[in-house]
């Protein structure tokens, strides 16, 4: 009789199906799986398989509802490199140094720098101008020399954001500026009496909040750019603004120096009060940082030590979720990744610390600032590094560092 022939290996099954079997491996069997052969190695590292793995990790590049905001990079490397920011695996470089200003009282009076970072260039503001350095592809750092700068103000950029290749500041002399990035078109007016603290850009429309306790929206349509639309009364400094991403209502930070709560809905077309955030602030817990994840969730920070999660679709009373700074420190800046992870700056030493939405406690700490102490007044990260802004130096923390 005929030899029967032996079994073809697992391998040897069509791709669709060698790709469903390995949707239920987890990232250490499928590095395992990718020693076997060529074949395997190839199809162990196609994304599809890792992006179920990559949504459950820290800071991969995906959203709570799946949008990939890393496209591009093999979602493999961003879980490799997301457990290295989960471990605090990192190597740290001060990447610029510049002097603290001098005023006439010949005190020191420390910059408080602002910063963004788009694609393969990151913005920060150093006194009255905007520099642009382009970031180094197979280095930590960045170019020495700015490639781009942008004035305009009389005194220090207090805050700007970078939309749609424009810069939007506002400064201490108490005027907005809009700049596009690629050419020589700029816009300055008069916005507030005093500086303008905060500021945000969405939709052809400008809110900014000053120390003078007024939110203002402003126009950029045609025939209108720089017309005041509302002038909302705060009653108390304004340390914060954002723009909710359905492009209908902004949230302000304020001083928290009365007894009206410092986080506040306005209603972006009429300017009316949509509603109060929270019921139990102390006095002086200004709020110095918010930033919308989605139209429904946004995380806030200030001086009373706590980050806070709130879900306005649940209660506008009290925040889901909240984390205590574990030295009772101010904090001064919050950025998400859209999904797990949270990172902090405190007002203290230069401290950076990362959370786990899923945790209780602080995931790791990084102190930045030495020998003087110092707040990290600004920060802003990638699926690879962290770049946080204190009174006299940029700190880059690069996660690729095994």
């Amino acid at each position: 009789s005929r030899a029967a022939s032996p079994p073809s290996p697992l391998w040897a099954l069509p791709e669709e199906l060698l790709l469903l079997i390995c949707s239920y491996l987890d990232a250490q069997a499928l590095g395992r799986l990718a020693q076997v052969c060529r074949r395997l190695r190839f199809l162990s590292s196609r994304d599809v398989l890792w992006r179920r793995i990559a949504r459950g990790c820290l800071n991969s590049g995906f959203t709570q509802l799946g949008t990939d905001l890393a496209a591009g990079i093999p979602v493999k490397e961003r879980v490799k490199v997301s457990q290295n920011w989960r471990h605090g695996r990192c190597r740290r470089e001060t990447v610029l140094k510049w002097k603290c200003k001098q005023v006439a009282s010949s005190s020191s009076s420390f910059l408080m720098p602002w910063m963004e970072l788009d694609g393969e260039y990151l913005y920060l503001s150093q006194a009255e101008n905007i520099q642009a350095y382009h970031l180094c592809a197979e280095e930590t750092g960045l170019k020495c020399h700015p490639q781009a700068i942008f004035s305009g103000h009389q005194e220090d950029v207090c805050r700007f954001v970078l939309v749609n290749s424009h810069i939007v500041s506002g400064g201490g002399d108490g005027s907005i500026v809009l700049h596009k990035l690629h050419g020589s078109y700029s816009i300055k007016f008069s916005a507030h009496e005093q500086e303008v603290n905060c500021v945000d850009f969405q939709g052809g429309l400008i809110v900014s909040g000053s120390r003078d306790r007024t939110a203002k929206v402003w126009s950029l349509s045609a025939g209108r750019v720089g017309q005041c639309l509302h002038t909302v009364q705060t009653e108390d400094r304004v340390w914060s603004i954002a723009i909710s991403p359905l492009l209908s209502s902004f949230v302000t930070g304020t001083a928290c120096c009365g007894h009206i709560s410092p986080l506040r809905i306005w209603d972006l077309e009429s300017g009316q009060l949509v509603t109060c955030l929270g019921t139990d602030f102390h006095r002086g817990a200004g709020v110095l940082d918010v930033f919308y994840e989605t139209p429904s969730l946004l995380l806030s920070c200030g001086y009373d030590t706590y980050i806070r999660y709130w879900d306005i679709r649940t209660s506008t009373r009290k925040c889901v979720q909240e984390w205590e700074e574990p030295h009772d420190s101010a904090l001064y800046c919050i950025r998400s990744d859209k999904n797990h992870m949270i990172a902090s700056g405190s007002s203290y030493y230069g401290v950076v610390r990362l959370w786990d939405k899923r945790q209780t406690r602080c995931l790791q700490s990084f102190h930045l600032s030495s020998p003087t102490s110092s707040p990290v007044y600004c920060l802003r990260f990638s699926t690879t590094h962290l770049y946080a802004a204190l009174a006299s130096a940029l700190h880059v923390l690069d996660f690729t560092a095994s």
